[in-house]
This record gives structure tokens, C-alpha cells and sequence, in this order.
């Protein structure tokens, strides 16, 4: 099978001529998407479905409410979640990834799969690269 049979999101190397927005939005995802809260947010909504900032909020560790509130209103306006406000006393917010953001989360489960796969090796690298530097 060559690249070109490929479904697009199998390609191993990106194609030679990108559309300026396409690698804008890819620059902008990967910034955004690599650090550690949203890659941890996919994964618990992802795991639990639909929970209560509370919930998401215990679920996710050490996240101060500030920073949690930041991320999901990045996700939020990115697509990936969707925030429902119940009107009841006292106010109550879920959160529940979007089909974009499951398709997200799905797409970084190949990271996990190389993790994994990689795991000594990237260790004893580590080790040797360590004693070297003694």
C-alpha cells in the first residue's frame, strides 16, 4: 500500500505542499494539545464520559480550579468539549468530550501504544546517557 492509499491520518510523513491554514491550526494544536492538562483532560473524558467539574476536577489531580477552568475553556472553544450549565441551585457544569475531541483523544492513543512498546528502551537510553554525563 503507498502513502497515497493510505487513509490521511495514517501518513508517516506529512505531505510536501500544506495549506497555511492546515499548519497553522496543526502549529496551534500541538502547542496547546501537548501540554500535560489538556492531554490529561482528554483522557479522563474520555475514560468517564460526561462529568461535573468536580468530578473532572478530582479525576484530573493536582489542577488548580484556575488552570482547569482555563484548559476547558480552551477545549471548549476548539471543539473538543461541550459545557452544559444546569439551572439548579447550586449551579452544576458537565463536561463531555465532542466527537472532534474523542477523535483527538483516539489519535494520542498511538502515543501511549509507543510508550509502551518503548519503554525500556527510551529507559536504558536514559540510564546510559546519565552515566556518560557523571
Amino acid at each position: 500500500m503507498t502513502a497515497h492509499q493510505l487513509p490521511r491520518g495514517a501518513e508517516t510523513t506529512p505531505p510536501t505542499e500544506t495549506d497555511p491554514k492546515v499548519e497553522a491550526l496543526v502549529n496551534d494544536l500541538i502547542g496547546r494539545v501537548a501540554d500535560k492538562w489538556t492531554l490529561i483532560v482528554l483522557e479522563v473524558l474520555a475514560e468517564h464520559g460526561e462529568l461535573r467539574f468536580t468530578q473532572l476536577s478530582r479525576h484530573v489531580g493536582a489542577i488548580s480550579q484556575k488552570m482547569l477552568t482555563q484548559t476547558l475553556r480552551q477545549m471548549e472553544r476548539d471543539g473538543m468539549v461541550t459545557r452544559t450549565v444546569h439551572a439548579v441551585v447550586p449551579p452544576r457544569v458537565d463536561y463531555r468530550l465532542t466527537d472532534l475531541g474523542a477523535s483527538l483523544s483516539a489519535a494520542f492513543c498511538g502515543v501511549w501504544i509507543w510508550a509502551e512498546a518503548n519503554l525500556r528502551r527510551v529507559e536504558a537510553a536514559r540510564d546510559a546517557f546519565d552515566r556518560a554525563a557523571r
